[in-house]
């Protein structure tokens, strides 16, 4: 097999897959005694990405492998594809997923404690069903309390390889900044009432850009 062969395989591969694909998942394509290398496959990863860097597309790396998705410049456009719109999360929802990313191993007690505000049931039923966090065991005190950490779903949604990769901040507790590294939305209005009560999802809807330490 040449390697423009390799080459389109792999790339088809990429585009037709719906979720990320790994080297290993890659090398399952092929017949046993005809598969490639893993070193040869990153090579020819390697090469997809350098091709599409002045593409509309690109090929990234994640948690889970690589996939192919719309750069950042393009999504108010590709956005308009869709018309029903996921919804845009409280600042709750996100001072407590910012908590477990930066803080895991951690409990919900103990994520109230930084807060100094309830974190409501529905906050992390959101986050599990989205796939973001998971209990990861149980602290060893009296209630046995859940310990939380964020999924290789979490890391795949805000395109991230690792958690070594989030933005390195200073304080947890600076929403705004966690907002605009992850490219996630406040909801914004003057009124809101400060996050802990209901951790609700507001009424206005933002454009989804994904196309899920880790376990």
């Amino acid at each position: 097999m040449t390697p423009e062969e390799l080459r389109n395989i792999v790339e088809a591969a990429l585009f037709a897959a719906s979720e990320p694909l790994n080297v290993e998942r890659l090398q399952l394509l092929f017949e046993e005694g005809e598969q490639p290398a893993k070193d040869t496959l990153q090579q020819t990863l390697v090469q997809l990405q350098q091709e599409y860097q002045e593409r509309g597309v690109e090929l990234k790396e994640v948690a889970s492998g690589y996939r192919f998705q719309a750069r950042h410049e393009v999504s108010q456009w590709v956005s308009r594809l869709w018309e029903e719109k996921p919804p845009r999360y409280s600042r709750a929802t996100l001072e407590t997923l910012a908590l477990v990313a930066y803080r895991q191993p951690i409990t919900r007690g103990e994520i109230e404690d930084i807060r100094g505000v309830a974190v409501s049931s529905n906050i992390v039923k959101t986050l599990q069903e989205r796939n973001w966090i998971r209990v990861v065991g149980h602290r060893d005190v009296p209630g046995r309390p859940a310990i939380y950490a964020t999924t290789r779903q979490f890391l795949d949604y805000f395109n991230l390889k690792s958690l070594d990769q989030l933005p390195p901040l200073a304080e947890l507790m600076d929403i705004d900044k966690f907002n605009e590294e992850l490219d996630l939305r406040d909801p914004g209005a003057e009124g809101a009432s400060r996050p802990g009560d209901d951790g609700g999802v507001p009424d206005e809807p933002r454009y989804d850009p994904a196309f899920e330490p880790a376990e």
